[in-house]
């Protein structure tokens, strides 16, 4: 349950923020009665709460009654820095990127176990994607998400073996098999994945990593690119990300930002 139980001596902090943690993308829309179960509240408090987010512009009440997160949540999640400094430094190494490949370009950090994507860019001829801004994949099934993973502390990455899941019928569920490619894609600077996400895409990624005098650097995302899985000249496109990754890196070691 998306809320927690209800809990006696819950505050009124604790119970609006449960409603809203009601939702998760495979929950856009929620009833009184599902938001109402799904964050432990009880029916006549849950009424209350979504009427009270509703009008502050939290969520917004559709014609059909179901309600959805509103515009002024969308707003404030856009100052987050990892939404507003970093897709600023992105927007224009993304659009070189998609300018010279066509595909669709994806900008992701590691957020806990989950690869977040803050930018996309794609176009009418690039590959179906599942991905959006703002959604959270498995960090051991994507190419941006297996770049962050072989930057993660060890206790991160231990976590991620522990619990693979199958996303598809390609997805690496094996934790030797993917502990070995971890070790290359530290070893030779890139990610390639093969339909392990999705069906009908393949991907592939490198560290956008910036700059530290006396160390090798500090990975803070990873760019990657979403292709046909049976292209042949994908190794062409990692020198073109890899100077797009180095250019947005240095700009974020300019402006200071993730330092």
């Amino acid at each position: 349950m998306a809320g927690g139980a209800g809990a006696a001596g819950r505050s009124v902090t604790s119970r609006a923020l449960g409603v809203l943690d009601a939702f998760d993308p495979a929950h856009p829309r929620l009833t009184l009665s599902e938001v109402a179960a799904r964050s432990g509240t009880p029916l006549t408090t849950a009424h209350r709460l979504l009427a009270e987010l509703s009008a502050w512009g939290a969520l917004a009440r559709r014609p059909d009654g179901r309600y959805e997160i509103g515009r002024k949540l969308w707003d404030l999640g856009l100052l987050a820095p990892v939404q507003l400094e970093l897709r600023q430094v992105a927007a224009p190494f993304l659009l070189d990127v998609h300018t010279a490949t066509r595909d669709t370009v994806h900008l992701a950090v590691r957020d806990g176990l989950r690869a977040l994507y803050v930018e996309r860019i794609s176009g009418r001829e690039s590959v179906p994607v599942i991905s959006s801004v703002g959604s959270r994949l498995p960090l051991h099934a994507t190419g941006v998400g297996k770049v962050l993973l072989a930057a993660a502390p060890e206790d991160v990455v231990a976590s991620v073996l522990a619990s693979l899941t199958r996303e598809t019928a390609h997805t690496l569920v094996d934790a030797e098999t993917l502990r070995r490619q971890l070790a290359e894609v530290r070893r030779r600077g890139f990610a390639r994945t093969s339909e392990e996400m999705t069906l009908g895409a393949a991907s592939l990624a490198v560290p956008v990593t910036v700059p530290r005098p006396g160390s090798g650097g500090l990975v803070t995302a990873a760019l990657g690119v979403v292709v046909p899985p049976r292209r042949r000249d994908v190794a062409r496109l990692v020198p073109v990300l890899q100077v797009a990754a180095r250019g947005m890196g240095r700009e974020l070691a300019r402006t200071r930002h993730f330092s």
